[in-house]
């Protein structure tokens, strides 16, 4: 369709009329046509990325400013990812957009301008992650000294992970786990970081052991085939981890980001391998030499005891003089026992006599006689006393049982029985209760339908007409009815329809119809 034709002249020429939708796809066409493939060098302004997955962004310069859209399937297949404020080179086609009457890029690949605009987006990102701390040395963990699990995430296929393993054997041979993932590439920085939150939440004993030691490894390479690791969420998934972490990407000149936030950065893959383990024969060679030096020292310190316990045995007396007093005090005390033992026995046999010479027959019999006077006088006083104490128990027995009557107990069961037979009958009338509320409210409803029912109007004279439709209120439909029934209080009647009183009345026009 040629849109540029020369206007007639005079008023309401003969130019056609197009609608809207018509130039806005005419003008999609011609643009779609004369730029679907273009390339083009600016920097990124504003930069949107909603749930979609799609990325608005505007690429500008001093004069002008496009908005660009990469799709979400594009969007996550670039290595490089659009920032506000980098110059990035986009290659995509030209199109309109009618909803807003304006023209857009729609990006098919972007990546940064040159190296400079990569070291720049690199220390810009530098700097943010500085300044929230993640650079910070009091925040890096102490690597273990001998780990029993190492994670390494790198390649599978690589020279890299060869090295490490070959470097473990021949240093100290420890459980390795693999997490392969890509090492550049767009997959590249997503998977690292999936890989180091896999690992910190393998549980502890598990059935896959969480690993003591996490090494992150790459071989050398350029800036864009590293960039991987320098991207935000990998360094963040580094210095989130609880795991301590040594960075091993490029070689001792290339620097990432990761290398900024771990724990520990490793010139070369090589000598990541060479901190996480020591060498395994320098330290049984250690260990023997710290054995040795142990022995040596107990050795020594147990001459040292021995000797000086033998100057201080000198200094003891001997056990033979130590023992003569003792020995000497003990034959002095046994040369004194007979003695001893001698007037010890007449001491006894004096006191005895003394205490013999006492215990005449007579003075027993006299002991004997007092005693039995006094136990005389005591039952003589005791037989009284217990009769007193009988008269009185009797009493009280007395005046206790003259309370205690059969009567009250009559009249108390008396009341109980009365109290069993009248909740006896609420028991057996309890049942029937419920029938007679239900038998009451029955016949009031019937009493109510009685009242409110048709039939005691159709008892004082009324009736009532029915037709085709039901009941008839008009003169109008009785006489359109084909039929007609009347109810009266007695019974229902049938008669004929319109058609019937026509007949009838075509033959005796003068008598007057039925209604």
């Amino acid at each position: 369709m040629d849109l540029i034709e020369d206007a007639p002249e005079g008023e309401g020429g003969n130019a056609p009329e197009f609608t809207v939708s018509e130039i806005s796809g005419a003008v999609k066409r011609v643009i779609e046509g004369e730029f679907s493939f273009v390339r083009v060098r600016g920097e990124v302004g504003r930069v949107s990325r909603p749930r979609s997955g799609h990325i608005y962004l505007d690429l500008k310069d001093d004069r002008a400013v496009i908005s660009g859209v990469m799709w979400k399937g594009v969007a996550a297949r670039q290595q490089t990812q659009p920032e506000e404020g980098m110059e990035v080179i986009a290659t995509g086609k030209l199109t309109t957009f009618p909803g807003q009457s304006k023209y857009q890029i729609v990006i098919d690949e972007i990546r940064p301008a040159g190296a400079g605009a990569l070291m720049a987006m690199l220390e810009k990102r530098k700097a943010q992650l500085q300044a929230e701390g993640l650079f910070d040395p009091a925040r890096k963990k102490k690597l273990p000294y001998l780990p029993e699990v190492i994670g390494v995430v790198t390649s599978p296929s690589g020279a890299v992970i060869r090295d490490i393993l070959h470097r473990l054997r021949d240093r100290f041979p420890r459980k390795v786990l693999v997490w392969p993932v890509a090492v550049q590439g767009a997959a590249c920085a997503p998977e690292v970081a999936r890989a180091i939150e896999g690992f910190n939440r393998l549980t502890p004993g598990g059935a896959l052991p969480r690993p003591d030691l996490l090494i992150v490894a790459r071989g050398g390479g350029s800036v864009e085939d590293l960039w991987g690791f320098n991207e935000e969420i990998v360094a963040r998934a580094a210095a989130a981890s609880d795991i301590p972490l040594i960075s091993a990407v490029g070689h001792e000149t290339d620097t990432t980001l990761i290398d900024f936030v771990s724990d520990m950065r490793a010139p070369t893959p090589t000598a990541a391998a060479e901190l996480a383990v020591p060498v395994r024969m320098e330290l049984l060679a250690w260990t023997g030499e710290a054995q040795t030096r142990m022995t040596r020292a107990m050795t020594a310190r147990t001459d040292r005891a021995a000797q000086r316990l033998r100057d201080l045995g000198r200094a003891l007396p001997r056990a033979e003089s130590l023992m003569a007093i003792p020995r000497q005090r003990l034959d002095v005390l046994g040369d004194r026992l007979p003695g001893a033992l001698s007037r010890r026995v007449d001491r006894a046999r004096l006191g005895l006599s003394e205490i013999t010479g006492t215990l005449r027959p007579a003075a027993l019999m006299r002991a004997i006689t007092n005693e039995s006077r006094r136990l005389s006088d005591r039952a003589a006083r005791l037989s009284p006393a217990l009769l007193r104490l009988l008269a009185q128990r009797a009493e009280s027995l007395g005046r206790r049982a003259d309370r205690l009557s059969p009567r009250p107990i009559r009249v108390e069961l008396a009341q109980r029985r009365e109290r069993l037979d009248a909740l006896a009958k609420r028991l057996a009338d309890a049942p029937l209760r419920p029938f007679d509320t239900h038998r009451q409210t029955l016949d009031g409803a019937a009493r109510l339908l009685e009242t409110l029912s048709y039939k005691g109007t159709l008892a004082r004279g009324y009736a009532v007409v029915r037709g085709d439709q039901g009941v008839l209120t008009t003169r109008v439909q009785a006489q359109a009815a084909s039929g007609l029934e009347i109810e009266f209080a007695d019974g229902r009647l049938k008669i004929g329809g319109a058609a019937a009183r026509k007949a009838k009345a075509d033959d005796a026009p003068d008598q007057g119809t039925l209604f």
